[in-house]
């Protein structure tokens, strides 16, 4: 088989595998938030939890995938990369198609929360790897997290009446999505990674620099939808909640939950790069000033944030990609 060949079938096995992903996380937020809506959960509730964490379940099937099959740069990439995503480029086109409305409360908590673990994964990952400790660290985080949400929600009796989920047809068929939606979520990772690492290899870049770039784009679908389409109708909360809610499920779940099964460990071509973490960090402490001023992210701020993401995935592919390709030559 030629190389042109092979970038080929690769390009159709990502195109292919973000189909699946994309399908399979619309299925699955749709069952679920069904579900949860006929057993007397709120909408609001139902938007800060399986709404913003379903959209991060092709995240979560990949980086999972990918590090029970030892490719622990695609792991960590994917989710570093598509937290770098979600807030430069997905909040930064949303803003200015239209003008995002900030809540105040998602300011004074969850930007916070966003931030804060960030900063406690850039301490976890000095040594170059998470242990299961660490992920049980994280992990534990998530729950802390999501029953705070569920406790603060229904203190206040606050509704979300933007949500944009319907309960239409018969029980059996929000299982029905929700085992569909796994079933396509698996195939379409599998998919996915096989495309990401063979174009890896051809385009002689590591692992983790496909995970932080055309991987988490591709696992970012959702969110990219979901917030594109609220910024549509003009629905702010949704748009940037969507976001901030994933990032920190990315983070806490999704990281948590592969290094309990199996430890990352970032070496070599695919070590951890403060670069990276860097951005990562850099973007989310800049969204709260974003937010805070005039309660809005303006189509100028939202063109600044695209303007960041750019600017990082030159860096990635000019001078990172080069100085990676130097040091699996010396190997």
């Amino acid at each position: 088989m030629n190389t042109l060949t092979t970038i080929i079938l690769s390009i159709l096995g990502l195109l292919a595998g973000g189909l699946f992903l994309y399908f399979g996380a619309e299925g699955l937020i749709r069952g679920s938030a069904s579900v949860a809506i006929r057993k007397g959960i709120t909408p609001l509730v139902v938007g800060l939890t399986i709404v913003a964490f379903g959209t991060s379940s092709p995240e979560f099937v990949v980086s999972v995938a990918a590090a029970i099959r030892g490719n622990a740069g695609i792991a960590f990439g994917n989710i570093v990369g598509s937290n770098i995503c979600n807030i430069a480029l997905i909040l930064g086109i949303s803003a200015i198609i239209s003008p995002i409305k900030v809540n105040i409360q998602l300011i004074k908590t969850d930007i916070l929360v966003m931030i804060g673990v960030t900063l406690l994964l850039i301490l976890l990952i000095l040594d170059h790897s998470l242990s299961r400790i660490d992920g049980g660290i994280l992990f534990l985080g998530i729950i802390v997290y999501t029953g705070y949400t569920l406790y603060m929600a229904n203190k206040k009796k606050i509704k979300v009446d933007n949500l944009d989920i319907e309960v239409k047809g018969k029980p059996w068929k929000d299982i029905f999505f929700i085992a569909g939606g796994i079933v396509v979520l698996v195939i379409g990772a599998n998919l996915f990674i096989e495309g990401a690492i063979k174009l890896a290899v051809i385009m002689k870049v590591s692992d983790v620099i496909i995970g932080l770039t055309i991987v988490a784009l591709g696992t970012s679908l959702p969110e990219l939808a979901t917030s594109l389409l609220a910024a549509i109708k003009k629905e702010g909360d949704i748009s940037i909640g969507n976001i901030v809610g994933s990032n920190i499920f990315n983070i806490l779940c999704i990281l948590g939950f592969a290094a309990l099964l199996q430890p990352i460990i970032l070496t070599g071509a695919n070590q951890v790069n403060y670069v990276d973490m860097f951005v990562m960090m850099l973007i989310a402490i800049i969204l709260l000033p974003l937010a805070w001023s005039k309660l809005e992210l303006s189509r100028l701020e939202g063109a600044f944030l695209i303007f960041i993401y750019v600017g990082y995935v030159y860096y990635m592919y000019s001078y990172r990609a080069a100085e990676i390709a130097h040091l699996l030559s010396e190997n």
